[in-house]
């Protein structure tokens, strides 16, 4: 049985971090109802962005945020859409959304509302800068919250260089896993309470959260952003090959691996050097700039998969600095079911699973997303109304059938 088998989720959700939660909770087993606005979720046509086909048969930029889903379609501006919100909602365990907070009052979504009529539901947002300040109800993205306001931006640069450009909703795939795990616990007190919670995560404090090391070490001198020619630890650093690819070293124990690393890299002549084997001595004297060029000079000499093998043959930790391709042969993915292949009409693709694994239950099925308004007609019968009400809310405009894509 899966984890969350029997649980009931009600989607209210755009883009990327909070339907990417509901797709999750999915996997683990629950029953996904995903809400659109005759409009649909923009996160439809994102395909446009990720450079990939968004077609109602080959949408892998709308899966990777909402597999596993049933849809319908809602006008929550018309009486008799809200209506069936509402059916949906008495019978749901878990509601959750990213729509503003403002726009949710006026809904009468909000917290304070459903928690009243509804006491066991947990309800979950996802927010962009948090509940207070004067930022609550501004409009929030992974670029912007997390990315920018949240410091990654700013910290992970290279001194001096530009930001790095992350792959579109680095941080939103983060956040999802956050409110997952926050639902999750407040799923499980009810069982001691028999009440409902409100569940909340900012993509800015996650943001501020993942970068703690930086956070905290910063008001003890520690200053972001670095220069790879300034780290405290050359050893644990980034390297170009000769044929133009990245390693990671990670070898913190810099005194009791300088010595090894320079005789692998056909550096011997500096074993013991006064000035670099030391880390404080080189440090108090700011050689580090001096030992990082030797090593780069150094492992420049070698191809990447030259290097790999010697580090990895003397228990040097370090790793290639992959890149998306670079994945897909990687048999480490496929040995542990990182990615999975899905048949759609271009061919056979691959995408990301979730890295939560149960030992109690085999791996996951992965039910591609369908069109908007898909399971309109059979979710409404699902909460007690019959044909005709069906049609006539289908008629009023109240809710909406399957919708082509283009």
């Amino acid at each position: 049985m899966k984890p969350l088998e029997g649980v009931r989720v009600v989607d209210l959700t755009t883009f990327l971090a909070a339907p990417t939660t509901a797709r999750v909770l999915g996997e683990w087993g629950a029953d996904v109802v995903k809400v659109e606005s005759p409009k649909g979720d923009p996160g439809r046509t994102q395909g446009a962005v990720f450079g990939m086909p968004y077609e109602d048969d080959e949408n892998l930029g709308f899966d990777m945020s909402n597999m596993n889903k049933r849809f319908i379609t809602l006008n929550l501006k018309t009486e008799k859409g809200l209506e069936v919100m509402h059916r949906l909602l008495a019978d749901a365990d878990v509601f959750i959304t990213n729509i503003r907070s403002k726009s949710l009052a006026k809904l009468g979504l909000d917290y304070e509302t459903l928690s009243a009529k509804y006491p066991k539901l947990v309800w979950a947002q996802c927010l962009g800068y948090g509940e207070k300040g004067p930022e609550k109800d501004s409009a929030g993205f992974d670029v912007t919250c997390y990315m920018a306001r949240g410091g990654v931006f700013g910290t992970t640069v290279n001194k001096g260089d530009a930001p790095m450009i992350p792959t579109n909703g680095y941080g939103d795939f983060q956040v999802s896993m956050c409110v997952a795990s926050g639902i999750s616990a407040a799923l499980f007190n009810r069982t001691r309470t028999g009440r409902g919670e409100k569940v909340t995560v900012s993509l800015h404090h996650a943001a501020v959260f993942m970068l703690s090391t930086a956070v905290v070490s910063a008001q003890y001198g520690n200053k972001y952003p670095k220069s790879r020619f300034e780290v405290i630890c050359p050893t644990n650093n980034v390297y170009r090959t000769k044929d133009d690819k990245l390693i990671a070293m990670c070898a913190p124990e810099y005194d009791r691996d300088y010595n090894k690393v320079m005789k692998l890299i056909g550096r011997g002549d500096l074993v013991g050097h006064p000035d670099y084997s030391n880390c404080d001595h080189m440090n108090a004297l700011h050689k580090n700039a001096e030992v990082v060029k030797i090593f780069d000079e150094a492992i420049g000499q070698f191809n990447r998969a030259e290097i790999l093998k010697i580090f990895k043959e003397n228990d040097v930790p370090c790793e290639a600095c992959y890149e998306p391709l670079d994945m897909y042969e990687d048999e480490q993915v496929w040995a542990n079911g990182v990615m999975t292949k899905l048949d759609c009409p271009s061919g056979e693709r691959c995408i990301a699973t979730n890295p939560v694994k149960f030992g109690s239950y085999a791996e996951p099925s992965y039910k591609v997303s369908s069109a908007q308004g898909t399971d309109t007609v059979e979710v409404m019968k699902g909460i007690g109304y019959s044909e005709s009400e069906i049609r006539e809310y289908l008629t009023e405009g109240a809710v909406q059938g399957k919708k082509a894509l283009k």
